[in-house]
């Protein structure tokens, strides 16, 4: 007789955190360890998650998963609850039945849905299922050794010094990400501090970008801006950094405006532009 293939569906618990981690390390490359997937969906915020996402097994066998990161936000005073969607890898037989784990997580009530690094077959797939596509045009700035004139600005990285100037919601958003991958300084000019959130990024293939992902103060960052360029280069030998202008807030000189990779989300409660890129997978996945 001929086995019955069946296949099913579930919830990624902290039981299974680990095997799916294995699976998306042989799944989508090498290069990841099965180590950062875990650490991936098991983000140090506090948060009561319904999930890690969703899993596909065939006959018990894992072949598939969708990673989630979950959040709690105060927007404009209001508690919104935030699903961001990670990763998304099944095996190639099993691909007509990977849908059911998008399905899956947006029939979850209550939540605004965000995804940050969408392929171009899943930009066409959310676009069909209501998505709305995030404004990220883009700057290219090079990261300049010039000299500059002022002393009063101090780029600050220390994590006792940063923890100690910070204040309110930077300071939640601060101990909240200082454990995840993402770098953090502070621009201070005499009693002003500007907190600046930013990840390592690779542009083919090359880890010499840095992607900014959080300011706390737009204005005094574009007038601190050139001391943080100018740190990226020498402190972490960056040569060039992503601004999207949404984040930053303004047009960095010297820069080149390139497009950005897209970003979408699917919500009743949230304009585009009051999405943001804490508490996702941008601040917890480090390649």
């Amino acid at each position: 007789m001929t086995a019955v293939r069946t296949t099913d569906i579930a919830p990624i618990t902290d039981a299974d955190t680990w095997a799916v981690a294995e699976f998306l390390h042989v799944g989508m490359g090498s290069r990841v360890s099965a180590a950062d997937w875990h650490r991936l969906m098991t983000p140090p915020w506090d948060v009561e998650q319904p999930n890690h996402g969703y899993l596909l097994r065939d006959n018990g066998r894992l072949v598939g998963a969708y990673l989630a990161l979950y959040s709690e936000r105060m927007v404009d005073g209001r508690p919104l609850r935030i699903c961001n969607l990670g990763p998304w890898c099944v095996a190639e037989e099993h691909r007509a039945n990977g849908l059911q784990l998008l399905r899956k997580l947006l029939r979850q009530r209550g939540y605004t849905f965000t995804d940050l690094t969408p392929s171009k077959t899943v930009v066409a797939l959310n676009t069909r299922l209501g998505f709305t596509a995030l404004d990220t045009s883009t700057a290219l700035v090079p990261n300049m050794p010039w000299p500059l004139w002022s002393r009063r600005v101090r780029v600050i990285d220390a994590p006792d010094e940063i923890d100690r100037l910070l204040s309110g919601r930077d300071q939640t958003i601060y101990r909240d990400h200082a454990a995840t991958a993402v770098h953090h300084v502070v621009l201070t000019v005499g009693d002003k501090s500007c907190y600046v959130m930013f990840r390592r990024d690779r542009r083919r293939h090359l880890p010499l970008f840095a992607s900014i992902l959080y300011v706390g103060d737009r204005d005094q960052f574009r007038d601190c801006a050139p001391h943080f360029y100018r740190y990226l280069l020498l402190r972490h030998f960056i040569v060039a950094t992503l601004a999207e202008l949404r984040v930053v807030g303004h047009r960095p000189t010297r820069a080149v405006m390139i497009a950005g990779w897209p970003k979408m989300c699917l919500s009743e409660d949230l304009e585009p532009a009051q999405i943001d890129y804490l508490y996702s997978e941008l601040t917890c996945g480090g390649w």
